[in-house]
């Protein structure tokens, strides 16, 4: 469970960096198809879940196969608590 949640912590981190971080805002797309993927958490949550599930094998935080299976497990996983983080974090500052 631990290791469940370190992925979905670092999935959740580095698509906020990705999609929001200014140290890729100049390389980030603004148009076109690849431009809707850089600025779209859910998008970019599951690219990050696969390429997460890649780096499996060299570190100690989680540790999952890497199959095509679990690449489109982690990667709708990462989509999806991607976008939920992303859509409480907007509610809880419009509360605000």
């Amino acid at each position: 469970m631990t290791e469940l949640l370190t992925f979905v912590l670092c999935a959740y981190g580095l698509t906020q960096i990705l999609v929001y971080g200014k140290i890729f805002s100049k390389l980030r797309p603004k148009k076109g198809k690849l431009g809707e993927l850089a600025n779209c958490p859910m998008c970019m949550g599951f690219h990050v879940g696969w390429f997460l599930m890649l780096l499996s094998p060299f570190t100690e935080l989680f540790s999952f196969d890497v199959t095509v299976f679990n690449l489109f497990l982690l990667g709708w996983l990462s989509s999806g608590t991607s976008y939920g983080l992303q859509i409480y974090k907007k509610s809880e500052t419009e509360l605000k």
